[in-house]
């Protein structure tokens, strides 16, 4: 016989289970897309989307500010130029998506899966700790600090043990992120904008930084070997025999160290 503690267990199991439950299929996402144009935007605003598969749909004429994308699956979806400002994004699967001129702002994408994403000219304030962003292409993208503008305290991008491994961030602005242990192995890097950055234990390995600016950033244990330093700037370091991997690295006698 099924006790009082028993069937009440079941019923707060079952119960959770709805709450989890995703508020559109997405059959009903895609009729939503299929009707939408720039002058009727499809309503997805604050919509429950967890764990979904909506892999392949163009959102460009979407709505979805605050909604709930937690391990949801939008690889090589289009989400260009919207914004997703105060989304949940944790875990998500972006691989080989259209993020760019995206705006992502207040956002946890904490373990995403960014593998060959187009992030190019986005502006990402949000915590992307220990996601893959390996092969990405973030060049121009504007993910620093805006100074001007930090009533709540310095809000930054948190990017600490990222897998940046091939990632194209020529001309990216990283102004004051956080970059500790993460791995630039094989990444371009040129005109790189890194001033403040916490580098902590980042790895280099075979990157490009011709003409970084690396003024202003934390380097214990950060490792050079095998990067090109052609042009590239470590303003304030004084003592260059704590830069690790740095007399394997190429073009040493081009960088600017004042």
């Amino acid at each position: 016989m099924k006790t009082f503690s028993h069937c009440l267990g079941l019923f707060v199991a079952c119960l959770s289970l709805s709450v989890s439950a995703a508020d559109l299929t997405r059959a009903e996402v895609e009729q939503r897309l299929a009707n939408a144009d720039k002058s009727h935007i499809a309503d997805l605003k604050r919509k429950d989307l967890t764990e979904l598969d909506l892999s392949g749909l163009d959102f460009r004429n979407a709505n979805l500010w605050g909604s709930d994308m937690r391990r949801a699956n939008f690889s090589n979806s289009n989400l260009s130029g919207l914004v997703l400002d105060l989304t949940v994004m944790s875990k998500i699967n972006l691989s080989g998506a259209d993020l760019s001129n995206t705006s992502v702002f207040g956002v946890h994408l904490g373990g995403a899966n960014l593998t060959h994403a187009n992030l190019t000219g986005s502006r990402f304030i949000a915590t992307l700790d220990r996601s893959d962003l390996s092969y990405a292409n973030l060049a121009h993208i504007n993910w620093g600090v805006d100074m001007k503008n930090q009533s709540m305290g310095l809000m930054r991008a948190s990017m600490n043990y990222v897998n940046l491994t091939g990632a194209n961030l020529t001309d990216a602005n990283l102004d004051r992120a956080l970059l500790r242990y993460a791995n630039f192995k094989d990444s371009i890097l040129k005109n790189a904008n890194l001033f403040g950055v916490d580098l902590s234990g980042a790895d280099f390995s075979n990157a490009d930084l011709t003409n970084a600016n690396l003024t202003g950033t934390s380097l214990e244990e950060t490792n050079f070997a095998g990067a090109n330093l052609t042009g590239t700037h470590f303003a304030g370091i004084k003592d260059k025999g704590k830069l690790k991997g740095l007399t394997e690295s190429k073009h040493l006698d081009a960088a600017i160290f004042d």
